[in-house]
């Protein structure tokens, strides 16, 4: 019987005979099926994972090589396109679109043998920390139903979580990779900004967004990341640096790191005790084994989520201007030949309630009477943030933090306080504002039985650092 343990096992698995591709798919789908109540998959590619899967087979049988990600069964967050296919960002107002061309992340999986399974749900453009905001209704996390799987990647967590794909790529603005990966108890990367390609990812806010990746092991996250990143001719903003081997970088030997935590951030009143106490037992075993960790100063902490907040809604009013009900998309059936009418009328049914609030204040913050007053001093403090961060990085290899204040609260909890669902991101949004790179490692379970992370970011383009250092905070005994 097919059972995936990571990729590496698999392939091992694959060329030993042990199984095949067509029988992962068919596992896979078959779990699918068995969790509908999930809501994880939008759509379900079965037909065409299958065909895929019996042709990766004939060719593996024919003794051609295989790709990194030969067999590898991956979904994708309804905000990469695969041309051919539909991708609505979990929104009316795209709901019945079809991709014309692949994201640049989704070539580079394809030409190295991956499988796509399906598309999955998510906050509508991204836009939530809960997957409660979807137009296709929430998904729920597969421990516990009743609870959230966390946003805005929820589809794509909860799908590795419970084994109904190997990995999903999923996008991160402000932590909807890492979040969604804390409440679901498995590795969330997000990559340095310009690290992998955004062609073919829907814009939210481009000076934030990053395609990352869940899966259930960091040796897999090394794996599919050293697949997807690199340059891009379709991307101005993607860095043309070299990609190293990450899956290799791995076995380089274990080493000491210097690393930091901001003091505030396990002070914080929002976190809950049981989390920081699990945090501060963690520091102690990383000193015992002769890692220097220190506790630093950073005042600037409560300026993180109002900054990143003034900022991405100002890039979401520019961004999503182009869904106006002409172009593309939803349209509005009105009576007569008033344009303004239109747009106005396809944007109220087609846009859910949270991404209407957040064009609102996107609009209102790049307002004439207001610019100065919020959207240019909040790119002062990104400016302030940027120079604390580099000046962090001569001194030390890594910082750590919780990755969220609670664990997955329950659906509908938070629903009516947006202020409070805000607050969610208190210590995901750095990472995003400052570009560097962060991942959310599962190393803990709450009293109440629920998993939680912890969060690693290294400097600007060091995967490799974070990587390995994941590796052996992984290995360290619970």
């Amino acid at each position: 019987m097919f059972r995936f343990s990571t990729i590496k096992d698999y392939h091992t698995t694959l060329q030993n005979g042990q199984t095949t591709c067509v029988e992962a798919v068919r596992c896979y789908l078959g779990s699918i099926k068995e969790r509908p109540q999930l809501n994880a998959f939008l759509e379900v590619y079965e037909t065409e994972a299958l065909e895929r899967a019996a042709a990766l087979d004939q060719e593996r049988q024919q003794g051609k090589a295989l790709g990194k990600l030969h067999g590898v069964v991956v979904g994708l967050k309804d905000v990469i396109s695969y041309k051919g296919h539909a991708v609505s960002a979990a929104s009316h107002i795209l709901e019945n679109f079809t991709a014309v061309y692949n994201a640049t992340a989704v070539e580079k999986l394809l030409a190295e043998g991956a499988i796509i399974i399906g598309r999955q749900n998510c906050d509508e453009f991204a836009m939530g920390s809960s997957n409660e905001n979807s137009a296709f209704g929430p998904v729920r996390n597969a421990i516990d139903e009743s609870r959230v799987p966390g946003g805005s990647s929820g589809g794509s967590a909860v799908a590795v979580q419970a084994g109904l794909c190997m990995i999903s790529l999923g996008s991160d603005t402000g932590g909807s990779v890492r979040q969604p990966a804390d409440f679901c108890g498995v590795v969330g990367l997000k990559p340095t900004y310009g690290r992998v390609s955004r062609y073919g990812l829907i814009a939210y806010a481009s000076s934030f967004d990053q395609i990352g990746i869940f899966a259930g092991s960091v040796e897999d996250a090394a794996l599919a990341l050293e697949v997807i990143a690199g340059a891009d001719d379709f991307d101005s903003t993607v860095s043309p640096r070299e990609v190293p081997a990450y899956s290799a970088e791995l076995a380089a030997p274990d080493k000491r790191y210097r690393i930091a935590y901001f003091k505030e951030a396990l002070e914080h009143p929002g976190l809950d005790p049981a989390i920081r106490a699990s945090v501060e037992a963690f520091i102690k075993k990383l000193t015992d084994q002769g890692h220097t960790v220190t506790a630093i100063d950073f005042e600037l902490l409560e300026y993180v989520v109002p900054t990143y907040y003034v900022l991405t809604t100002a890039e979401a009013s520019s961004n999503l201007s182009r869904f106006d009900g002409v172009k593309y998309g939803y349209r509005a059936d009105i009576a007569g030949g008033d344009l303004t009418e239109l747009y106005k009328a396809s944007r109220s049914e087609g846009f859910g309630k949270e991404v209407q609030r957040r064009i609102m204040l996107g609009t209102f913050v790049l307002s004439a009477g207001y610019f100065d007053a919020y959207f240019t001093k909040a790119q002062q403090v990104r400016q302030i943030l940027h120079q604390r961060t580099r000046a962090i990085f001569t001194e030390f290899d890594a910082i750590i933090s919780p990755t969220v204040p609670a664990t997955a609260f329950r659906i509908g909890e938070k629903s009516n306080d947006p202020v409070e669902m805000f607050l969610a991101d208190i210590y995901t949004v750095f990472a995003n504002l400052v570009g560097i790179p962060g991942i959310s490692l599962p190393l803990f379970k709450h009293p109440n039985g629920l998993p939680f992370g912890l969060q690693v970011m290294t400097s600007h383009f060091d995967e490799v650092s974070l990587l390995r250092l994941s590796r052996q905070l992984t290995a360290i005994p619970g």
